[in-house]
């Protein structure tokens, strides 16, 4: 829900803060007073087109702000897409949104406390607000959306049967668009399979292993000095442990060790501390064996062979061949062998692959179109439910010969989109649906923009939105001039039935009738200031004495008049009871 709206430097409104509730807000003032900017600084919050026009020379730009708290069945889809914009949410839920438009015409917006293109803020309208308006572009005159409207009015087995649908048509249309690939571009697959193949074979032959290159490499520079790692080795061997080949007489480290050993042993008795070294003496004298032990095996191991060599060189060649054409190193080659090896899988052309896949486009396709006409006989059974509540809506509100269908249309194909025997098929289905209006009797079905005025087509939203209340959609609904050319027991009716949206919707109505606002839950009245040198506009929230003076403002325009005050009271306590099922 919508919790605060702050206006600035737009139209009339120099500054002013409306702050909102559950339920139904009406919004009432005085012809001129500014009624209208607030639906316009709805609109600008969520993406609206901006008009310069409107904003005030001084201080030379407008500034609307909303704070909006995301819950109920929309809350995780919105907030996603926030944060997935880099935007934040606040701990509570709720996040800040802002459109500055300047005098010049520049726009700027914010989520979150973050520069953001001015679609985002469209996106997050679309999901959490509904305009009804007479310049307002409405979300229920477009077909994508009566479509998804009348699937969430038809209920959860119906959902469940266009989730289906949706499954087996995307498999269709993956099966259609590889078939098609596969016969649109068979030369070129089959050039590039060729390519692919030489490379393969060219890598089976060498049949390179992992990190192959890294143990040569290192096999190399063992046998490329060789010599200098036998002298080494041996002359660290003769120094620890001596041998038959020792030239001189001078002892080994092992001698030396266990000389140093015998003689700390000899006089342990007299001190301690010397068994403790003799120890340690001994344990030296043991890693020293064990070290000129392998000394001794890596001589015999050292190979100086020539041929080994040879045969070497010419591996890392053949190596170095493959990493120069298909990756840097060993491991990168075997890589994209296995990568080609899949690519080749996927550009087969050859004949029974292509016919094995025309038949499964054809299995899928009929399973589609049955699918497709299942959805359509149920769209059709909904659009009659849904056309007859309408209708009873309208009669209540001041058009008891209007009535409401729903023509469910074959679907138009679009370019280059495959058809099933003629029948053109979408993610949706089969199907175009258009909201009609017949006027009176006699008059033909128009679509609603071309069948109804501008009041009449607020309260034929009015009834519609009252018909899907509880099926999804915006959360928020906003009614500019619903109760345009409307008076009387009508005009109690309009308020009755916002009253009751507003058990499962935020609304927000502006409205001339008394007989509407008097159900809101809260009440908000625009009224001029014309003290200074500037007419402004400013938001206030009236309760009470307050509120059923301005009841009996709308009445008969005498703000004080005992009568009206009366009659204003008397029309809150009806709305109170009608409200409360009383």
């Amino acid at each position: 829900m919508l919790e605060e709206l702050r206006i600035t430097g737009l139209g009339v409104i120099d500054d002013t803060t409306l702050r909102l509730t559950t339920g139904m807000n009406a919004i009432t003032g005085e012809t001129g007073a500014g009624k209208t900017m607030v639906v316009t600084g709805l609109g600008l919050l969520f993406g609206g087109r901006a008009d310069a026009g409107r904003v005030r020379a001084d201080p030379g730009r407008a500034v609307v702000e909303g704070r909006l708290r995301l819950e109920g069945h929309l809350a995780g889809a919105v907030q996603a897409r926030i944060v997935d914009a880099g935007a934040e949410v606040d701990d509570d839920g709720s996040v800040l949104l802002s459109r500055t438009v300047t005098i010049e015409g520049r726009s700027r917006a914010h989520v979150g406390g973050r520069g953001m293109p001015v679609a985002m803020l469209g996106e997050v309208g679309e999901q959490v607000v509904a305009v009804h308006g007479q310049s307002d572009q409405l979300r229920l005159l477009r077909p994508a959306e009566q479509r998804a409207a009348l699937d969430r009015y038809a209920g959860p087995e119906h959902e469940k049967l266009l989730e289906t649908y949706r499954q087996g048509y995307t498999q269709w249309r993956a099966v259609v668009d590889d078939l098609a690939d596969r016969r649109r571009h068979a030369r070129e697959r089959s050039q590039e399979a060729d390519l692919l193949k030489l490379g393969l074979d060219e890598i089976s032959r060498v049949d390179p292993q992992p990190g192959e290159d890294d143990e040569l490499r290192a096999e190399v520079q063992r046998l490329e000095h060789a010599e200098g790692l036998r002298t080494a080795a041996a002359l660290a061997a003769q120094a620890l442990a001596g041998g038959v080949e020792a030239a001189d007489e001078t002892p080994d480290a092992t001698q030396l060790l266990g000389t140093a050993r015998r003689t700390l042993e000899a006089q342990s008795g007299v001190d301690p501390a010397l068994s403790e070294l003799a120890a340690r003496v001994e344990e030296a004298a043991t890693l020293v064996g064990d070290v000129s032990a392998e000394l001794s095996a890596y001589l015999d191991r050292l190979d100086a062979d020539p041929a080994r060599l040879e045969a070497i060189y010419e591996r890392r060649a053949a190596l170095r061949a493959l990493t120069r054409k298909y990756a840097d190193d060993v491991d990168g080659v075997i890589a994209w062998a296995d990568h080609a090896r899949t690519r080749l899988a996927a550009l087969d052309t050859s004949d029974e692959l292509l016919e094995e896949l025309d038949k499964e486009r054809a299995r899928l396709a009929g399973h589609v179109a049955e699918l497709a006409a299942r959805l359509t006989a149920a769209r059709a059974e909904a659009a009659g439910r849904f056309a007859a509540q309408v209708s009873v809506e309208l009669a209540g509100l001041a058009m008891p010969h209007s009535r409401v269908e729903i023509a469910v249309l074959p679907r138009g194909a679009g370019r280059d989109e495959p058809s099933i025997d003629g029948l053109a098929v979408g993610p949706d289905g089969a199907d175009e649906i258009e909201l009609r209006l017949i006027a009176h009797p006699g008059a033909p079905a128009l679509p609603l923009q071309k069948g109804a005025s501008g009041g009449e087509l607020s309260r034929v939203m009015l009834a519609i939105e009252v018909v899907f209340a509880g099926a999804g959609g915006p959360p928020t609904l906003v009614f500019d001039e619903v109760d345009a050319g409307v008076g009387g027991q009508a005009a109690v009716e309009i308020g009755r039935r916002l009253a009751r949206l507003a058990r499962t919707h935020q609304v927000l109505v502006v409205t001339h009738l008394p007989q509407v606002a008097a159900f809101a839950d809260r009440h908000l009245v625009v009224a001029k200031d014309t003290g200074g040198a500037i007419t402004t506009s400013g938001v206030r929230i009236v309760e009470e004495t307050e509120r059923a003076r301005e009841l009996a403002r709308m009445l008969a325009g005498l703000p004080d008049s005992d009568l009206g005050i009366a009659h204003a009271e008397e029309l809150l306590a009806v709305a109170e009871r009608e409200k409360h099922g009383g």
